[in-house]
């Protein structure tokens, strides 16, 4: 079994239902790609399973499967957004500081 891979960026999808779900690592975003995609076509959609699945083998940089399924998600009438870096979610309103 491959090593969980995770986004630097996690992102936010918007459903027509109102509903949003957090994508944060690749398995998740192929996973969801290939069982619960509301449209199985598109160029953008078939891009985005090939890069997961090559950045899953390291063949593709997880950033560039990262930006396929946005443009999937933005093909299929999705909005996404970037969550804000895991220090802001905590609470504090700055980065935390680096120590030498």
């Amino acid at each position: 079994m491959l090593a969980e891979v995770y986004f630097s960026v996690p992102m936010i999808v918007s459903f027509p239902n109102g509903l949003t779900r957090t994508f944060e690592s690749l398995h998740d975003t192929l996973d969801f790609l290939e069982n619960e995609w509301p449209l199985r076509h598109g160029e953008r959609y078939q891009r985005a399973c090939r890069k997961c699945r090559a950045a899953l083998c390291k063949q593709t940089p997880v950033a560039v499967a990262r930006e396929a399924f946005i443009a999937a998600c933005l093909e299929a009438g999705l909005p996404v957004e970037a969550m804000p870096p895991a220090w802001h979610r905590s609470g504090t309103s700055s980065p935390p500081r680096m120590s030498a």
